[in-house]
């Protein structure tokens, strides 16, 4: 069967910030009595070699407490080719995680007097259209400014996998109609992050990668943190890889410099572990400016918002803020429990990791929390009228919707809300109601009333479980 990885890519990248949404909108208050760093660290390994043993994860997980490591290991292959394996010094992509950096910039370059978010970002853009006059810096900041994304047009599939000036890739969506007003409504948009990279170069003088290098990775001591650019050479880093079986794919095919200021960074868990360490100092910016960076615009679900960069689930009492990301074979994930002083960090090389489960689970571990072992999962073949029968449409939230279609004797679910097509991945069955998709953390079980009609699902993910109404 020929693979479409750039639909793929695209289509998991969407589903997996949905999933983390989900999640992180679900996580659980500490536990009164913690753990110590011991317990933690055992109870850390023990989940993690189940994942390996279920999952195949390959990546690097590392849980700190009060800015120390206290658990810290790698898994799995950072190259096939070479007989590498993952270290926890081996260099990732971080992709969306990215987005936190380009916010932090902005923000130095607010506090030097350079920009403000208040401004129309038509005032640092050339030839900018009259339809963005009223976006602010601050709406791409925090994904509302109603641009198009383009990883959702088709234009996408022509340049991933090549070189791109930036200012002739803005025009894949420069001329798009906004999908919403300024500030209407949340809509996850790398085109935004994208033009903030080019405000950060107009306003700076220096290019993305220098100024991020002089002003945050140098003073922080994050060595082995940069962007990628077409053909770099960088020591120590991880290929992605799909994995299927017995077959093991490379995903060299994405020219990681298209992304640019919306997710074109490497580092390692140790990097991250400094970078969000930064974030309790005045290092980098005043406390004004980082109260600023963690407060949401607009909440998208009661409690949840997202801010610069970075979600944020705001409780008076332990507020958490988090980030995900995956394309091209990798899958992050950044989660920091300020009040309880507990920093995760998972960074994954093979196309579906569960970075996401693991990290809620390594949350949960180290606030004293119950959490769920990964699942081992077998696929049996259900026959094609009882998969007629969950053909549909399922409301998770009131603008996200699962699809549910069948051919070729399989179910295929796709989310539409989030991505323009409804094709989807494939549904794989371990019973007659219960399915999950390989290449991403997420089981579904369909619900049935007394007479057997299909009525809803629940969508697993994470360890946590979301209802869906079936429609239609």
């Amino acid at each position: 069967m020929r693979i479409n990885f750039n639909y793929m890519n695209r289509f998991v990248a969407l589903v997996a910030l949905y999933l983390f949404i989900i999640q992180f909108a679900l996580a659980q208050k500490p536990d009164a009595s913690l753990l110590t760093d011991k317990q933690i660290a055992s109870k850390a390994d023990e989940y993690m070699n189940e994942s390996v043993k279920i999952d195949n994860f390959h990546g690097a997980v590392l849980v700190a407490r009060d800015g120390k490591a206290i658990f810290s290991k790698a898994y799995g292959m950072a190259n096939y080719e070479l007989d590498v394996p993952n270290k926890p010094q081996t260099v990732f992509h971080i992709v969306s995680m990215t987005k936190q950096f380009t916010a932090m910039a902005i923000i130095i370059l607010q506090e030097r007097g350079k920009l403000s978010v208040n401004e129309s970002i038509c005032k640092y853009l050339e030839d900018c259209p009259t339809a963005w006059q009223p976006i602010t810096i601050r709406h791409l900041l925090t994904n509302t400014s109603g641009i198009v994304n383009y990883l959702d047009l088709p234009e996408w599939g022509k340049v991933w996998t090549c070189r791109q000036n930036p200012k002739e890739f803005i025009k894949i969506f420069k001329d798009k109609p906004l999908e919403f007003p300024p500030g209407e409504r949340f809509a996850y948009s790398n085109s935004g992050w994208y033009l903030l990279g080019l405000i950060i170069e107009k306003t700076s003088g220096k290019d993305y990668d220098e100024f991020l290098e002089e002003n945050i990775f140098a003073p922080l001591g994050m060595k082995n943190t940069r962007e990628i650019g077409y053909g770099s050479f960088v020591k120590n880093r991880a290929d992605g890889y799909v994995i299927q079986g017995e077959r093991i794919i490379s995903q060299h095919v994405v020219d990681w410099s298209v992304l640019f200021s919306a997710g074109s960074l490497l580092s390692t868990t140790e990097d991250m572990l400094l970078w969000e360490q930064a974030h309790n100092t005045e290092k980098l910016v005043s406390r004004k400016s980082l109260d600023e960076i963690f407060t949401p615009f607009k909440d998208f679900l009661p409690g949840l918002g997202y801010a610069y960069g970075w979600m944020v689930r705001r409780n008076s009492e332990r507020p958490v803020m988090s980030h995900s990301g995956s394309m091209g074979g990798f899958a992050s994930y950044i989660v920091r429990h300020p009040a309880d002083r507990i920093t995760i960090v998972v960074l994954g090389n093979k196309f579906g990791s569960p970075s996401g489960s693991i990290g809620n689970a390594m949350s949960a571990i180290a606030l004293g929390k119950p959490h769920k072992s990964p699942n081992e999962r077998k696929m049996i073949s259900v026959e094609q009228q009882i998969l007629d029968k969950y053909v549909g449409q399922y409301q998770l939230t009131p603008d996200v919707f699962l699809s549910v279609t069948t051919r070729n004797k399989n179910l295929f679910g796709g989310i539409t809300g989030l991505t323009k097509t409804g094709t989807g991945l494939p549904l794989y069955a371990n019973s007659e109601t219960k399915f999950f998709f390989t290449n991403l953390d997420a089981q579904v079980t369909f619900i049935k009333d007394a007479q057997g009609k299909v009525t809803g699902l629940t969508m697993h993910s994470g360890g946590r479980d979301m209802q869906a109404q079936k429609i239609k």
